[in-house]
């Protein structure tokens, strides 16, 4: 065929398929993708934090531009999974800068997907190319933290064509509700009551902290000195945890991992730092909080691995105890 007559007929199917586009934009399929992190089973879209907004369209560079993704809540360290089936390609980089975060790969649809096209950043994949299933293993969250200390630590996942990725992540089906509410954590506190306040501060989600500099990144479970602590859900154990760091009286922990859930709980002493433990296990006693603060409302600090708010997961005790208080 001559040069010119392959040239034209390159330009009209171009022409056709473009028009096809048009007609079909390649994200607009009715499907749902299936849950991108563990830890986080409805792909929740991080909110604000000092940084910014994890929604499309927030504000980036002062206002002068618009997030072109979502941002979709995952713990550093975090296990990522492929939201649909389709070919890899990578890297991409979004910062150009080597730092640690500087990591992706792009995923276009196949099989049942084919319209599908989305990058997903700040991951480490297991590999740049070649074909991966919906809901396979893909990589791992890279370390945010150490690139935004603060942040809300999560994967930029936007969809090729910059159009709004939202519709295919939030309709996920959420765990059963009996799976979303924890176990008793400690001996003596059947309802999982949260510390108040007292001379050292108060024991809620956001409280000030260190004057007023900073917030409390978790809860406070009241737990007397000495007492049972168990395993609020079923999972993987790692640690030690510690957030003194000085060798006091409390500063262990440990962190599980399982169930769609990441939790760190800190101030006992487990029975061991590593393996599997089942929801409602014994995981290990309260350490002598008296001991390094006279007076304080002994308790376990719970805080989840991304920093967002326990306490949904904790109050199904809390709505017991209430609904008792009304009874009496």
């Amino acid at each position: 065929m001559p040069a010119l007559s392959l040239v034209a007929l390159v330009s009209v199917v171009s022409t056709v398929f473009a028009k096809q586009l048009d007609a079909h934009p390649p994200q607009q399929q009715h499907h749902h993708w299936a849950q991108i992190c563990s830890g986080n089973p409805i792909n929740k879209i991080r909110g604000c934090d000092r940084y910014g907004c994890g929604h499309f369209g927030a504000d980036r560079h002062s206002g002068k531009g618009k997030h072109a993704g979502v941002d979709v809540i995952c713990a550093d360290g975090a296990t990522v999974y492929a939201p649909f089936s389709g070919q890899l390609s990578g890297p991409i980089r979004f910062f150009h800068n080597g730092n640690a975060i500087d990591d992706g790969v792009q995923i276009r649809g196949s099989g049942n997907n084919p319209s599908y096209c989305v990058k997903l950043v700040c991951i480490h994949p297991i590999r740049y190319h070649g074909q991966i299933h919906r809901g396979q293993q893909l990589g791992r969250m890279l370390p945010m933290q150490r690139v935004f200390p603060g942040i809300v630590s999560h994967i930029h996942v936007e969809n090729c064509d910059h159009s709004d990725p939202t519709p295919l992540l939030t309709h996920v089906l959420p765990p059963l509700p009996q799976n979303t509410h924890w176990a008793v954590v400690c001996s003596g506190n059947p309802t999982n009551e949260i510390r108040g306040c007292d001379k050292y501060g108060c024991g809620y989600y956001g409280a000030p902290r260190r004057n007023g500099k900073g917030k409390h990144t978790g809860v406070d479970v009241i737990c007397a000195d000495g007492a049972t602590v168990y395993a609020p859900f079923s999972g993987e154990l790692s640690g030690p945890i510690k957030i003194f760091h000085n060798g006091n009286a409390i500063d262990d922990g440990v962190q599980i991992r399982g169930s769609g859930f990441c939790v760190k709980l800190v101030c006992i002493h487990p029975i061991r730092y590593r393996g599997r433990i089942s929801k409602g296990q014994v995981l290990g006693r309260m350490l002598p909080m008296q001991r390094v603060f006279p007076g304080i409302t002994s308790h376990i600090h719970v805080e989840n691995c991304d920093r967002s708010d326990p306490t949904s997961n904790l109050e199904r005790g809390k709505w017991q105890k209430e609904n008792v208080s009304t009874r009496l």
